[in-house]
């Protein structure tokens, strides 16, 4: 079923999306300030104490384990608070842990006085702002996906992705501003609590201007306050007929049988594909690449200045190709990207493993890894997020978003964790694994996954429907 072209309210849409998109934008930030203060925190709470390399690096990755917890408590405070005020609680997270990881001495400690304690503490603070992260992680999409019209719900679910990546370019700009110029012993004394704090000013910003959105249609029918969702409605489409249409829609999705609120009530596929969309995006190795392009760049012979500037180069790439991908989701469809970003994928990776295997490193190298994160970018990177909005029923997308973005979140701590043993073991095979990944990716979603674009919310759950009353009858058939 298809509508009017234009039939919404343009600005006040991408408003209230902007804000949303926020939560993005806190994601890439926290996740990537350890980057410029992590060897400053080595010196001061690992070396200083004579811990291992172990607890070094539990201690960069402590942010993951905070983000698994945030990723499966989200569905409780999404569906019993509203997807509002659960981002409202994410930004206050996120502005505790900047504070907290700037200053963990803060009423017990003395600073300069390192402690096992005061380690535990400052992991307890990133712990804290990795919760805020799976949070808003799964509930930043969920909101824009209610809120948008189904004309342009991809693009604008895909800019969420685009403030994930635009977090982390801001955040490398401030780490590095703070440490220009500065000596050394400045920055491993001061300049690391400087970039942790400064989080906290796009944080108070998010839970600002929270308080201007609405809460979704979707989650207010669901809490039977049908008349504010229609007001909402009616504000986001721009034309009382149009709300009332999408409000009945809403409402019949909410009181069909099906609807019991049960995880699995529209069956097991719907659940499992959520959580393979999340497993595969971050089996394909893309953290692999973001994480460790600079030390990647210098294993295949890249000086220490090239790596880094061919780390920038990849960072604008990566935003040129999220741009792409936000221009034509809503054009091309989702599973066509999804399909062209998994088959340029393996073709990186599989080039890059090659050249591993046969000792050639150089120019061809950075073309393949740029090629592989460009596919990546225009495809698995903003259409997995767009798929995880759109595909759960409105009665269960807070408990199974949760799921799936917790299956994320663990599946990205562990290729992470993995890839410095499994390229120490191989190179050829660790990098020829993530193009198999690739393939593998493009498989499943050849057979699994549904065109969801230009279809309403409501529209997508009968596609759930239809899979679970087919495999009804096909039990019945075996049985009789």
């Amino acid at each position: 079923m298809k509508t009017n072209t234009k039939s919404y309210n343009s600005s006040y849409i991408i408003s209230i999306t902007l804000i949303a998109t926020l939560g993005g934008l806190l994601f890439g930030y926290d996740t990537a300030v350890i980057s410029g203060a992590e060897q400053s925190i080595q010196l001061y709470l690992i070396d200083s104490l004579g811990l291992s390399s172990l607890v070094h690096g539990l201690t960069v990755s402590s942010a993951l384990i905070g983000c698994i917890i945030g990723g499966l408590i989200s569905g409780y405070f999404s569906n019993n608070l509203g997807r509002k005020n659960s981002l409202i609680i994410a930004a206050i997270l996120f502005f505790l842990s900047s504070l907290g990881s700037a200053y963990p001495e803060f009423l017990f400690f003395n600073i300069g006085e390192p402690s096992i304690s005061l380690l535990i503490t400052f992991n307890i603070y990133r712990i804290i702002g990795g919760i805020g992260v799976g949070m808003a992680s799964a509930i930043s999409p969920t909101y824009i996906g209610e809120i948008a019209p189904q004309e342009i719900r991809g693009k604008l679910v895909s800019w969420y992705q685009f403030a994930v990546i635009f977090g982390q370019l801001v955040v490398y700009f401030v780490n590095w501003s703070i440490a220009k110029g500065q000596p050394t012993a400045w920055v491993n004394d001061i300049g690391w609590r400087f970039m942790f704090a400064s989080e906290a000013i796009p944080a108070l910003l998010f839970f600002a201007l929270l308080f201007y959105v609405p809460e979704t249609p979707r989650y207010l029918v669901s809490k039977n306050k049908g008349d504010h969702a229609y007001k909402v409605l009616e504000k986001i489409n721009g034309s009382k007929e149009k709300a009332k249409t999408v409000l009945t829609e809403i409402n019949k999705s909410l009181s069909t049988s099906a609807a019991s609120g049960k995880l699995f009530s529209y069956g097991k596929t719907v659940i499992v594909v959520g959580i393979l969309l999340s497993v595969f995006q971050q089996f394909v190795g893309i953290n692999v690449a973001l994480y460790y392009a600079p030390r990647i760049f210098e294993s295949m012979g890249a000086g220490q200045n090239a790596s880094m500037m061919q780390t920038v180069i990849m960072g604008m790439i990566n935003v040129i190709f999220t741009v792409i991908a936000i221009q034509t989701v809503d054009k091309l469809g989702r599973k066509p990207l999804l399909m062209i970003g998994s088959i340029g994928m393996a073709i990186g990776m599989f080039g890059v493993a090659l050249l591993s295997y046969n000792g050639m490193f150089g120019i061809w190298t950075l073309i393949f890894i740029i090629f592989y994160t460009a596919s990546f970018m225009m495809s698995w990177g903003p259409i997995c997020w767009v798929l995880l909005s759109e595909i759960f029923p409105n009665k269960i997308r807070g408990q199974a978003m949760a799921f799936a973005v917790a299956a994320q979140w663990a599946a990205n701590f562990f290729i992470s964790s993995t890839y410095p043993p499994m390229i120490e073991f191989s190179g050829p095979l660790t990098y020829g694994f993530y193009g198999l990944m690739s393939v593998l990716s493009a498989i499943f979603v050849w057979k699994m996954i549904p065109e969801t674009k230009g279809k309403s919310l409501e529209q997508l759950e009968g596609i759930w429907k239809k899979k679970e009353a087919g495999k009804v009858e096909v039990n019945k058939v075996n049985g009789s």
